[in-house]
């Protein structure tokens, strides 16, 4: 029996995996970088070991060190989470050459499904349907649109949408590049896209013994980037017999390739038809949908294949409908950009059938070496419309005091008609966009700003042992005070008024009433409907009401003069690495929207674009610069304005 299990990743996964592992006595050893000194996984693991530097590929992405961490820590076995080397082969391997037990299957299946297109020869002569793959030098307009796909990994990685052949040299060129910087493979190949198909996978599991397991169905098209945003199970309104060929087809994909361990078939559905995408030979981000629906443990389960117990003769029932959405430290209306700093606190309100899995503690930093996922949300009900519902409003009464978030997008998202609806389909996002970036509502704004402030008030009014009372009563009326705040993400500027009173803090807005005042809770009353806003303050200050959640920052009431940017300036929005400097020299004429160079960080690519028409009058970024945030990259003079 497995006595010590290493986790070959970091984050969510590990306390993931080290949760099960302490549930069945198992010892838990973690790997980490210098980033991850202190992360949840490593303090929360039962021993650690460093692996020197900061970046994946000298630190997880580095098999050597990792087997080398597992014999020195005395654990006898490995399971590799997703991503990183969780698909490797070699590793899969260099662990078993060790002596130490592989929790994953074989590594001539993961092998078998590396390369995508030598997975769907197989996948072919299996006869499990799939999308044939197109010659670009043969595609003709009426092949369009194409994707142009990374042969190797997975995460929306060395992937293009081509809708016009004169484009398609250059996405193939650009997706090479990204696919063999990400993966270290360049292969790419081109198939048809699907405008508007549904992502759907199948849960398979096997052991040595023979058993090929069906687990259900998941569906997975909204998705951003190609990554997924969130998942369901089982996936809605599919037909019986679709169902019935999308498990067959999987189990069958299983079975050619002698899977063992836990696994998922991937599939195109565009109307009642089914095409074979690929086969992760991992678990999956969203395992925990199938989880909640089949009341089992995967990991758990994972572990006893690799002991080579059989699995029981049949797959438990499945009950009600789960979902899952996944909550990023990203800017959604800024072209998802990333975003770094330190996650103060991350809290649910306490709901039955919720499950939150996070890589994160109240008070860990988000790291700009690696994924901005924060946590996965996940809700189960006995229906559909209860799980959505359910998840919906937990999202929107979290506490999240950090790093701008998606979750704004999210409860948008369960909330849209098309989704409570199931209409669902990979282009969600395309059509609907804008409208669920749609800015919060300015009077929720204004009343959470103005709770902000009077909580300040109070704070400073009451001091440590005064009453709120004694602030300062005279016998005329004295000018208000003021305090402005700026709203993030969105910048607007909110000047409140108010007055201490001998009866306390008063208003300037006839129209609202304080009722009670704490310097962490403000109860107001407006309309004749009380609310009470949660006020926390860190390095900015967290409004959380009924109204929604809101970030200010306090602004001085004299700014500094010299603190400003030239206009034009292109600021580097997150640390990273410029990858890529577009074909232009200082002095060139640029539109605006025009991409200037791309900019990697946290597993994503970044287009730096020219704000507005002019002339480049400056460029101080090379492919290989490391940057800060706030780096100035290029300068854009507008057309108006003296070069």
């Amino acid at each position: 029996m497995i006595q010590s299990v290493l986790v070959a990743n970091r984050g969510e996964i590990a306390r993931r995996v080290f949760r099960t592992c302490r549930e069945l006595g198992i010892t838990g050893v973690a790997v980490h970088s210098d980033a991850d000194a202190r992360a949840a996984h490593t303090r929360e693991a039962d021993a650690a070991v460093r692996l020197p530097g900061d970046a994946p590929a000298d630190t997880y992405l580095r098999g050597d060190l990792v087997v080398k961490a597992a014999l020195a820590a005395g654990a006898d076995a490995v399971h590799p989470g997703y991503g990183f080397l969780s698909e490797n082969a070699e590793f899969a391997r260099a662990v078993l050459d060790a002596g130490l037990t592989w929790i994953g299957p074989p590594p001539e299946a993961i092998e078998a499904m590396a390369s995508k297109t030598r997975a769907k020869d197989l996948m072919a002569r299996a006869g499990v349907p799939l999308l044939a793959a197109i010659d670009p030098r043969d595609a003709t307009d009426g092949d369009l649109p194409l994707l142009v796909k990374a042969a190797s990994g997975g995460g929306g990685r060395g992937m293009r949408i081509v809708r016009d052949l004169a484009d398609l040299p250059g996405e193939l060129a650009a997706a090479s590049t990204e696919a063999a910087s990400a993966f270290g493979d360049g292969e790419v190949f081109v198939e048809p896209y699907v405008e508007r198909g549904r992502h759907v996978e199948v849960q398979v599991l096997a052991d040595d013994h023979g058993a090929v397991r069906v687990l259900g169905t998941r569906d997975c098209s909204l998705q951003r980037r190609h990554q997924k945003v969130i998942e369901e199970a089982p996936a809605p309104g599919l037909p019986d017999h679709l169902r019935a060929t999308l498990h067959e087809a999987a189990a069958e994909a299983a079975r050619a390739i002698g899977y063992r361990g836990a696994g998922t078939v991937e599939f195109l559905v565009s109307g009642e038809r089914a095409h074979f995408l690929e086969m992760n030979t991992r678990l999956q981000v969203e395992h925990p949908v199938t989880e909640l629906v089949h009341g089992i443990d995967l990991v758990a389960l994972q572990l006893r294949v690799a002991e080579g117990e059989p699995l029981d003769p049949e797959p438990p029932a499945p009950s009600g409908h789960a979902v899952e959405a996944r909550l990023y430290a990203e800017d959604p209306a800024r072209d998802w950009q990333p975003q770094t700093g330190v996650m103060h606190r991350l809290r649910l309100p306490e709901t039955r059938h919720v499950r939150l899995d996070s890589g994160i503690t109240d008070g860990d930093a988000i790291s700009v070496h690696y994924d901005p996922l924060l946590a996965k949300v996940i809700a189960w009900a006995p229906t559909r419309a209860e799980a959505v519902r359910r998840l919906a409003y937990v999202l929107e009464h979290a506490h999240l005091h950090g790093p701008v978030t998606n979750r704004d997008l999210l409860v948008r998202s369960l909330r849209h008609p098309d989704f409570a609806a199931a209409r669902l389909d990979t282009g969600f996002y395309d059509r609907h966009l804008a409208d669920l970036n749609t800015p919060p509502d300015p009077s929720a704004e204004a009343l959470s700003a103005l709770a902000a402030a009077l909580a300040e008030a109070t704070a400073h009014a009451a001091g440590p042992t005064l009453p709120l009372r004694l602030g300062g009563w005279r016998n005329v009326i004295s000018a208000p005070r003021t305090k402005s705040y700026r709203s993030e993400p969105s910048g607007t500027v909110h000047e409140i008024a108010y007055h201490h009173t001998r009866d306390g803090l008063r208003t300037d807005d006839p129209t609202t009433r304080l009722l009670h005042a704490t310097p962490t809770a403000i109860t107001l009353e407006t309309d004749g409907i009380a609310r009470t806003f949660d006020v926390t303050t860190h390095d900015r200050t967290h409004v959380d009401s009924p109204l929604g959640a809101f970030t200010f920052t306090p602004l001085p009431r004299f700014p500094d003069p010299t603190a400003r940017t030239e206009p034009g300036s292109l600021l580097a929005p997150m640390p990273g690495t410029v990858i890529r400097v577009a074909d232009v020299a200082v002095g060139d004429p640029v539109e605006a929207g025009q991409p200037l160079l791309w900019l990697e960080a946290m597993k994503m690519e970044h287009r730096i674009t020219a704000p507005t028409a002019g002339t480049l009058t400056a460029l101080h970024a090379t492919p290989g610069t490391q940057v800060d945030v706030g780096t100035l990259l290029a300068v854009v003079t507008p057309n108006d304005e003296p070069q």
